[in-house]
């Protein structure tokens, strides 16, 4: 099976993006007792005021679609909605490898 990568980019209500980080950060958090999850990045850029980037690295796509049913990821996404704007899939990846990349 291989592994699963996602770039993301989210979107937010001016004046959020430091709202959304922190949540997404808690995001991360939950994920460190997950093994499946390898990977779980948040990052912004100083050129988009309102945008929080995120890079994850799954051992497989199943895996990241089944933390999206759990019930910490759910109460996180419902904290999130409503102060974003959007969400744009940049690149789903295939890692090959790397620092942090299980091989």
């Amino acid at each position: 099976m291989s592994k699963f990568g996602l770039f993301g980019k989210f979107s937010v209500k001016e004046g959020e993006r430091e709202s959304l980080v922190n949540i997404l950060l808690e995001a991360a958090e939950s994920m460190e007792n997950l093994d499946e999850c390898e990977m779980y990045h948040v990052s912004i850029c100083e050129d988009e005021p309102n945008s929080v980037f995120v890079y994850e690295v799954w051992c497989s796509e199943q895996a990241h679609q089944e933390s999206l049913t759990l019930e910490s990821t759910q109460i996180l996404i419902k904290r999130a909605k409503p102060i974003m704007t959007g969400m744009e899939r940049i690149a789903t990846l295939k890692p090959e490898g790397g620092k942090g990349i299980s091989a």
